[in-house]
């Protein structure tokens, strides 16, 4: 079947007619200037260097210039084309490419139906690649979204072609795929999954290999079984669609188990701090433009905004059990945090999930996007207000109110009559939010919003944004940065990673440009702010949070889980800063259902940033917020006074236990003591009975 299919490249005048007709195009939005620069570009590259993949090691250095980790990979273990099996063939070509051994490196029919939905769409170029065109990009180009990298990538699938036969396209392009869990290339994929040689694969396993490649984090069977074998299916579906398997092959295939190899095979050197590693790498190929074979095996070094005494403080907070709820047997309550310095927006340190760390797994940290719940207020609501007039001592009217049918609730379930907007902020109450913005107006909400860095929908545009109520959510990274404004007085600094790459020869590539921060609010008002954020750790609802002998400002942020009468919740977050390092933490399952949820207050996430920032803080001066008129003053809390504290809702929690004993052994009693009365009344009667001669009085 395969033979049939395969023919050599044709780089004469088809090619050129069809990749011409597509580059016009490109020529017409790009400009002919552009287009020249292309051709240059593509004419320079040497493709031949696809038979010398890159493996030196790619070295992290951390915000003083040392080592801090080493991408490593082991060398990948080519397979020919003579060893992959038919059906794994058939099966990424159905799903990736069904026309790979008919066209010449650009399917014209596909790239046509993108570009038009692209452009009708108002976005970049995106879909319609081939199979030579993902080799192109995977190891010459960038990952950005652009009409450039593709155009670029549509001339050097050309010159590919033009080089090299089908059938060694391939199998190059088997080799460089990355398929999860640490595997590299379909011979290692093969020994990761299964346990097998590539030779070896059935036709089941091959469609759910095929399947990964699409999104190897969220498709990974070890992690996500359901996602995976649904995957697969797809893959099996259109295999039997464009007829290269029969019903009979494909009934038994669609049916097989997925058989994974329990035990773990050697893997990959173990990467230092994968999940900042996995951020560097997402940085270098969005931001600067280097291809993934580059930044993974050409022996870059790359300088970042790593402190490692930080890093290894989260680490360790992520490593305590005991600082998370408890989980449901089949799924770990998830959890990540970032820090970000507030001075300049460099990233101090971050982890993604919990549990076993896979290279380039789910980096909830910053891929995630979450409902933020109220931690958003000071950013959408209250910030707003401050800069149109309002006081901390404004007074707003709790009470039931009803929008064309919207009708917040607080989370007590109770109305608190005239509050300040420090009151309502400090206790979170939800009525007073929505009310404020309503005042302020949603677009307001919205343009403050965005100048905080958080990117909003236009299915955001309402009275729920006071709330969380968000379309598509927020990453940890996000509030992190939002809230490293405030403290910053106003000024948004971007975060970031990486501060400069260099090649093997210390020749710089790329390197970090100095930019103005995004000024949000008046310094006025993010004081203001702050001290108002002071209060909700003082004496509100983020007490959990507060640091020894240390200033904080932070907010606490909870969304409902549907169906649980407000008893269960989808997110657990507290966002919140120092003068020196915002922190946001998210808790919560990555699916979330009748059966998970979680059933804590926003105490959860607000204990583990009091974990790790105390640790991450542990050698940094302390330093205060500057002091704001109208706001309470903070007191800083010695460690002794935070033991007492503690100490004294220890012996609360005690009194209460030994009450309720107390009470236990009274009711008993009282039981057994009716329980004895009445046995002694039955006696009684009957004694009664017995004297009247069997006949029983009513009175008696």
């Amino acid at each position: 079947m395969r033979e049939k299919q395969i023919r050599s490249a044709m780089p004469g005048r088809t090619m050129l007619a069809r990749v011409g007709i597509i580059l016009l195009a490109g020529t017409v939005i790009s400009g002919a200037a552009g287009f020249g620069a292309f051709k240059m570009m593509v004419a320079a590259q040497d493709v031949s260097t696809l038979n010398e993949p890159l493996h030196s090691a790619t070295i992290i250095l951390d915000k003083n210039g040392k080592e801090a980790s080493r991408i490593s990979l082991n060398k990948v273990e080519p397979a020919s084309f003579a060893e992959l099996p038919d059906h794994l063939v058939q099966a990424v070509v159905a799903v990736e490419d069904k026309r790979f051994f008919e066209h010449d490196g650009a399917d014209l029919r596909s790239i046509t139906r993108a570009v038009y939905a692209n452009l009708n769409a108002g976005s970049k170029a995106e879909g319609g690649s081939t199979i030579t065109q993902q080799l192109a990009k995977n190891v010459f180009l960038s990952h950005e979204k652009t009409w450039t990298r593709k155009w670029n990538e549509l001339l050097l699938a050309q010159k590919i072609e033009t080089q090299y036969g089908k059938e060694k396209i391939f199998e190059l392009y088997m080799n460089h795929i990355y398929f999860g869990e640490g595997a590299w290339g379909i011979k290692r994929a093969a020994s990761v999954y299964f346990g097998k040689d590539v030779k070896q694969l059935t036709l089941a396993e091959s469609a759910l290999l095929a399947g990964i490649i699409k999104a190897p984090s969220a498709l990974t069977p070890k992690k996500h079984p359901k996602e995976a074998k649904a995957r697969r299916n797809v893959v099996l579906d259109l295999m039997k669609e464009q007829g290269r398997v029969d019903a009979e092959q494909y009934a038994a295939a669609i049916m097989e188990p997925i058989k994974l190899l329990e035990e773990k095979p050697d893997r990959t050197e173990a990467i230092r701090y994968p999940y900042y590693a996995d951020e560097v790498i997402r940085e270098a190929t969005e931001v600067y433009g280097l291809s993934e074979e580059e930044v993974l095996h050409g022996g870059l070094r790359i300088y970042t905004a790593l402190d490692p005494a930080m890093q290894q403080a989260v680490e360790r907070a992520y490593a305590n059990e005991s600082l998370f709820p408890a989980s449901a047997n089949d799924q770990l309550i998830q959890s990540a945090a970032v820090l970000v310095d507030p001075r300049d927006g460099g990233i101090r340190a971050l982890v993604g999930g919990r549990g076993e760390t896979g290279f380039r797994s789910l980096n909830r940290a910053t891929q995630m996007k979450r409902q933020p719940g109220s931690t958003i207020k000071p950013i959408a609501v209250y910030a707003p207000a401050l800069e149109k007039g309002q006081q901390p001592g404004t007074i707003i009217v709790d009470e039931p109110v009803n929008f064309g049918g919207y009708s917040p609730k607080n989370a007590d379930g109770q109305f608190h009559g005239a509050v300040t907007l420090y009151d309502a902020l400090v206790h979170s109450y939800n009525v007073p939010a929505v009310k404020t913005l309503n005042e302020i107006g949603i677009e307001t909400g919205m343009a403050y919003a965005e100048k905080f860095g958080l990117a909003l929908t236009e299915g955001d545009r309402a009275l729920g944004l006071a709330l969380g109520g968000l379309q598509e959510g927020v990453s940890p990274l996000d509030m992190a940065e939002a809230f490293g404004t405030l403290a910053s007085g106003g000024s948004r600094n971007p975060s970031y990673t990486i501060t400069r790459i260099e090649n093997e020869a210390g020749d710089v590539l790329a390197s970090r440009a100095e930019t103005a921060p995004v000024q949000a609010v008046s310094s006025e008002t993010a004081r203001t702010m702050t001290a108002m954020l002071e209060g909700v750790v003082r004496e509100g609802t983020g007490r959990t949070a507060a640091l020894e002998g240390r200033p904080v400002a932070g907010k606490t942020g909870t969304t409902q889980m549907p169906g649980t009468n407000g008893d269960g919740a989808k997110d657990n977050w507290f966002v919140g800063y120092t003068p020196q390092l915002s922190a946001a933490v998210w808790l919560g399952y990555d699916r979330s259902d009748a059966e998970h949820y979680l059933t804590t207050t926003s105490k959860a996430a607000a204990a583990v940033f009091r974990s790790i920032m105390t640790d991450a803080l542990a050698n940094e001066p302390v330093q205060a917020f500057p002091p704001v008129s109208g706001v309470p003053p903070v007191k800083l809390q010695p460690a002794k006074q935070l033991d007492e504290d503690k100490d004294e809702r220890d012996d609360d929690e005690r009194e209460a236990r030994e009450w309720l004993k107390e009470l236990e052994k009274h009711n008993k009693k009282r039981e057994q003591e009716i329980e004895k009365f009445k046995k002694d009344v039955e006696k009684k009667r009957n004694e009664w009975k017995e004297k009247r001669g069997g006949k029983r009085n009513d009175n008696d």
